[in-house]
C-alpha cells in the first residue's frame, strides 16, 4: 500500500513541477494565475488536473477549446511517480528518501527547462542550497565538513573547465556546488565522472548525425541529473562493481 502512496505522492507533485517548468524560466508566479488552458486561458477545474489521467481521457486536448495539450504534463508527471517509486525501493520511508526526493523532483524540472532553453534559473539552484542547508540538520549520514568539500570540489571542478571557452556553462558550475553541499565530496565526484561518461555516450553519435562541429551546444545539465539519480540509488554498487573488476 505504501508504493501506492508514494506512486500518487509522485504524480501529485509531478504536476506542480509543470507548473514550475513552464512559469519559473518566463518569471511568472507559480500561484498566480490559478492553472488556466494557455490557448483559451479558461481556468482549468479539479476533474481536469488529475494527473495523466486527465490528459488520457481527454485524449491530450483542452476539453474547453479542444486545442492539443504539450505530452510534456503526463511525462513528467509519471517520470516523477516512477522516481520516487525507485527512491522508495532503496531508501524506505526515511530522511533520505525525502531528501533526494525533493532534490529528484528539481533535478527532473532543471533537466527539462535546460533542454528547452539552454539555461538553468538561478531560483533553482537557491532553492536546492536552502533544502541542502536544512537537511544538514537532520541527515546524520552527511558531515557539515563533507557537505562543504562537496560544495567547493563540485564548484571548482567545473568551474576550472569554465576556463576553456564555451566547455561549461555558467548554470552547471552553481549546479554541481548545490549537489555537492546536498551529497558530499565523494557522491560528487562520482557524479562528476558518470555525467561526463553519459554526456560523451550522447553527445558523440549526436554530433556526428548532425555533422556539425563540436560548437553543437548540447545542455550538460540533464547528464548531471541522471548521473546524481546513479549516484545516489546505485553509487555504492557501481563503486563495489569498479573496485572488483579491477582487484
Amino acid at each position: 500500500m505504501d508504493t501506492l502512496y508514494v506512486l500518487i505522492l509522485g504524480l501529485l507533485i509531478g504536476s506542480f513541477l509543470n507548473v514550475c517548468i513552464f512559469r519559473v524560466p518566463n518569471k511568472e508566479s507559480i500561484v498566480f494565475p490559478p492553472s488556466h488552458c494557455f490557448k483559451c486561458s479558461t481556468r482549468l477545474k479539479p476533474v481536469d488536473l488529475i494527473p495523466v489521467l486527465s490528459y488520457l481521457y481527454y485524449k491530450g486536448r483542452c476539453r474547453y477549446c479542444s486545442q492539443p495539450i504539450s505530452i510534456q504534463y503526463p511525462l513528467i508527471e509519471a517520470a516523477n511517480a516512477v522516481l520516487y517509486l525507485i527512491l522508495y525501493l532503496n531508501f524506505g520511508l526515511s530522511i533520505l528518501f525525502i531528501k533526494y526526493s525533493i532534490l529528484t523532483s528539481l533535478l527532473l524540472v532543471i533537466l527539462t527547462v535546460d533542454l528547452k532553453t539552454m539555461e538553468i534559473p538561478d531560483t533553482f539552484i537557491l532553492f536546492g542550497f536552502i533544502n541542502g542547508i536544512i537537511f544538514l540538520f537532520f541527515d546524520k549520514s552527511l558531515l557539515w565538513t563533507n557537505a562543504i568539500l562537496g560544495m567547493l570540489l563540485g564548484f571548482g571542478v567545473f568551474f576550472s573547465l569554465a576556463l576553456i571557452p564555451g566547455a561549461m556553462g555558467g548554470g552547471d558550475i552553481k549546479l554541481m556546488a548545490m549537489l555537492g553541499l546536498c551529497i558530499g565530496w565523494k557522491s560528487i565526484l562520482m557524479v562528476t565522472i558518470l555525467a561526463f561518461f553519459i554526456g560523451a555516450a550522447f553527445a558523440v553519435p549526436v554530433l556526428l548525425a548532425r555533422k556539425k562541429g563540436m560548437k553543437s551546444q548540447i545542455p550538460f545539465g540533464p547528464f548531471i541529473a541522471i548521473a546524481f539519480f546513479i549516484t545516489v540509488n546505485w553509487g555504492n554498487r557501481l563503486l563495489t562493481w569498479y573496485m572488483d573488476m579491477i582487484l
